[in-house]
């Protein structure tokens, strides 16, 4: 089993389905055992439990505020 993935508040993240709006990037507005995400086009605010969030993540198009600098 893969390590879990660091995940903070406000970062985008691009999915790997797209959203039925057309979008596919969402910004994390939750943590905890589920992950709350809002869509970037729509607003629409969904709940995915934490390994299915990390499985569908393609990749981090920008990172919170709270994310440690690299």
């Amino acid at each position: 089993m893969p390590p879990p993935i660091d995940i903070y508040l406000g970062d985008v993240v691009q999915m790997r389905k797209g959203h039925p709006c057309g979008g596919d990037t969402w910004r994390v507005v939750r943590l905890g055992a589920e992950i709350g995400i809002r869509c970037l086009t729509c607003e629409r605010k969904v709940l995915l439990p934490r390994a299915e969030f990390e499985r569908r993540v393609k990749r981090f198009v920008e990172r919170g505020p709270d994310a440690p600098a690299t």
